[in-house]
């Protein structure tokens, strides 16, 4: 019998019982459908992670205001900056591979233009900043060294705080209030999005260090060199964690700590916290993956099932197809070509299900999905080896029995 003419006659077999058929499909339908919606889910997941990684800059560490000890008592030092501007220069000076080592500090104010206002975060920064965090400008310029020598009451926005205060206008040249203290926008910033705290990075507000410390964000007498936050840009190709040690090691020699007192810093390894991010993606994609996957397992088990009880009703068929000179070989091609157009079947209507519900997913929940055809390809051949592992049992059953036998079967 010609392959041709075996999937005629799997079909017309498959077609005298429609109902019984679409419902041993059902398994492969949902297993296949689940497999492609987790995939995608997980692959969205693993490209948020990613894009969240270049919003923050690569290579990139933190270093904030830890904690101290006092008598024995851990005290939260954000109320008392225990970084200067002269660690952020010593950073960049001493440690390998340092492009850039920014200090910033940090606030937050009303934002007024004519009769609008919007709350925003207010950084005080020097030139690097940007360097550091990979930040490009969409218009306008960013702040350079003479505004920081000069205390200019210049901004550069995010574009939240555009969109809000200026709609859709360029908002260069335009005048603002920080504070009520006046100031000219001369930079409008990139778009960057939210990063893995779900914090709006385009809700920013950047003057001049020195403008913000003199003007904006008081600090009190005798302190007029302290900052919120370093932000350290590594080169390419270097060792994170080993700088992040020579960063630790130079700060606490620069503030004098002894070896049993506890840092009065502390460092967030960027790259290190999304890498961490990512590899959890991986794993969470691999086990949804997992968990569809016995979606299709018990769509096999089905086809097995079902294709038992065909083999046991048809047994008189059998008999008299081998009794007129049928191979047993074209009985085992026959019923296994049933089970895999069952399975092939269920896998097209999984496919549209699967990526129907991944639009879904991405429509509704606000979830980001990746659709790739590696993981369409990888659900049919999924269901065509299920098709074959468990339609070979009963279709090998189907082909050995005795043809005296399969007649006198009531």
């Amino acid at each position: 019998m010609s392959p041709l003419d075996t999937g005629r006659s799997a079909l017309r077999s498959l077609r005298a019982n429609k109902l019984r058929s679409l419902l041993t499909a059902l398994g492969i339908i949902i297993g296949v459908a689940a497999v492609i919606a987790m995939l995608a889910v997980g692959e969205g997941a693993k490209r948020t992670v990613a894009e969240q990684l270049r919003s923050l800059g690569t290579n990139l560490m933190m270093v904030m205001p830890g904690t101290v000890t006092s008598s024995g008592v851990r005290i939260s030092t954000f109320g008392r900056n225990t970084l200067t501007e002269a660690d952020a220069r010593a950073i960049q000076d001493e440690v390998p591979y340092v492009l850039a080592a920014a200090p910033a500090q940090r606030g937050s104010g009303q934002i007024i233009h004519g009769n609008l206002n919007w709350p925003s975060q207010i950084f005080g920064v020097t030139p690097d900043f940007l360097v550091a965090r990979e930040w490009r400008m969409a218009s306008g310029r960013a702040l350079d060294e003479n505004d920081l020598r000069s205390s200019a009451k210049v901004a550069v926005v995010g574009q939240t705080v555009a969109q809000m205060l200026f709609g859709g206008t360029d908002p260069v040249g335009q005048a603002i209030r920080v504070r009520f203290v006046p100031f000219t926008i001369v930079g409008l910033l990139d778009a960057k999005g939210r990063n893995a705290e779900g914090v709006d990075q385009d809700d920013i507000v950047l003057i001049p260090l020195s403008t913000a410390r003199g003007r904006i964000l008081w600090q009190q007498p005798g302190r007029l060199r302290t900052v919120g936050q370093i932000s350290v840009k590594m080169a390419d190709g270097a060792d994170m964690l080993e700088a992040e040690t020579r960063v630790r090691e130079l700060l606490r020699q620069r503030h004098r700590l002894q070896p049993d007192q506890d840092d009065d810093f502390n460092i967030r390894n960027l790259s290190e916290v999304v890498k961490a991010e990512q590899a959890a993606s991986r794993v969470l994609s691999g086990l949804l993956a997992a968990v569809a996957s016995v979606s299709l397992l018990v769509g096999g088990i089905g086809i097995m099932n079902i294709m038992l009880v065909s083999v046991t009703e048809r047994t008189r068929e059998i008999g008299i197809r081998l009794a007129v000179g049928a191979r047993r070989r074209d009985i085992l091609t026959q019923f296994l070509a049933e089970a895999v157009i069952l399975s092939l079947g269920g896998a097209l209507v999984g496919i549209a299900l699967g990526v129907g519900g991944s639009l879904a997913l991405e429509h509704f929940a606000g979830w980001q999905v990746v659709l790739g055809g590696g993981a369409i390809l990888l659900a049919v051949a999924s269901a065509s080896v299920v098709g074959v592992f468990f339609g070979w049992y009963p279709a090998r059953k189907a082909s050995r029995m005795a043809p005296i036998e399969a007649l006198r079967y009531e």
